[in-house]
């Protein structure tokens, strides 16, 4: 079988460096090019150091326009620049790992429409879709954790999440909360109750509940680690938690990489991995749920190939199936 041809624009980052990780070693592609134009003749393991004897691909200053598959790995806003500027062939499919098209009001965009990518809700819709707006690596980690009670409509309060993410969720240029010397032995909050996930989360979840109408209060915090996510949320919940067991299980009986536990969980369980945790505990009235992820990989470039992999017909986990950094 011939391999997928595919492109890279935006290739210096954390989510690229991750993508071309998987991509080198997925069996049924190629990486025909690495646009980046300020690393353009460089080869990519001076830049993604963990690659060095992996790959001897370089940066390109070029574009084929005629890959069957583009991953546009920019800054938020950026693709939308990059797209109005550059134009490729109608059989090239695009996957966008920006926040630039996922929300309904911004999905469509010169003749292109835009499908939310995340699997667990929208699995026939993406395996259709030409255009795939990949999710947001808190929102993900957050959906994961509501949408079985949504799709149950049992959702019938505000919702209360803290969540914390690695350093990585930063990006690459740093910044005043980025330095080691700041970052490290060190915790704090930002973007308290408006980080802009919170668009998508509401998106899906009315999506699944269309009259849910009640409070989603985020608290994003920064860890002092370099990556994964690690969430908990909790709302009132009448029935029990073996109704809650039962409401889950059903939903993600056929998820290639969301799992219930019985244990309680920790996030060295996911780092390196496509995978969502999930843990269900009962309190009283309430129902927690905690959720752990990867933010580079099932919170950006994993769940990116995740989505190719369902577009072109592969097995949903070709090339994913990763083993935890566990020790």
């Amino acid at each position: 079988m011939k391999k997928l041809k595919v492109g890279i624009i935006g290739g210096a980052g954390y989510t690229a460096g991750e993508l071309i990780r998987l991509l080198i070693h997925h069996s049924k592609v190629e990486i025909d090019f690495i646009f980046s134009t300020s690393n353009a003749g460089n080869k990519v393991s001076k830049v993604h150091q963990d690659l060095l004897g992996s790959t001897d691909l370089k940066f390109s200053s070029e574009i084929n326009s005629e890959v069957d598959v583009l991953f546009l790995c920019l800054g938020h806003g950026n693709s939308k620049a990059f797209l109005e500027n550059n134009t490729f062939s109608d059989q090239t499919k695009i996957i966008d790992l920006s926040n630039d098209f996922r929300l309904t009001d911004d999905s469509n965009f010169e003749g292109k429409s835009f499908i939310y990518g995340l699997p667990e809700l929208n699995k026939s819709e993406i395996k259709t879709a030409n255009y795939i707006a990949n999710p947001g690596c808190f929102a993900t980690t957050i959906q994961l954790a509501l949408l079985p009670l949504a799709k149950a409509n049992l959702l019938n309060d505000d919702i209360h999440i803290n969540a914390v993410t690695g350093a990585t969720g930063a990006g690459t240029s740093l910044s005043a909360t980025t330095h080691f010397t700041w970052r490290d032995n060190n915790f704090s909050h930002y973007k308290a109750f408006t980080h802009q996930h919170l668009g998508e989360i509401n998106q899906t979840v009315n999506q699944l509940q269309e009259k849910f109408n009640s409070e989603i209060n985020f608290m994003p915090n920064r860890g002092n680690f370099s990556r994964g996510i690690f969430a908990t949320l909790y709302t009132k919940f009448e029935a029990t938690l073996e109704d809650a067991k039962i409401v889950y299980s059903n939903f993600y009986k056929d998820a290639a990489f969301t799992f219930i536990s019985d244990e309680d969980i920790h996030l060295k369980q996911v780092v390196n991995t496509n995978k969502c945790i999930l843990h269900l505990h009962k309190h009283q009235n309430k129902l927690l749920i905690t959720s752990i992820t990867d933010n580079l990989l099932k919170g950006a470039s994993g769940q990116a190939i995740q989505n190719m992999n369902l577009m072109f017909g592969f097995d949903e986990t070709e090339g994913l199936q990763l083993k935890a950094n566990y020790f």
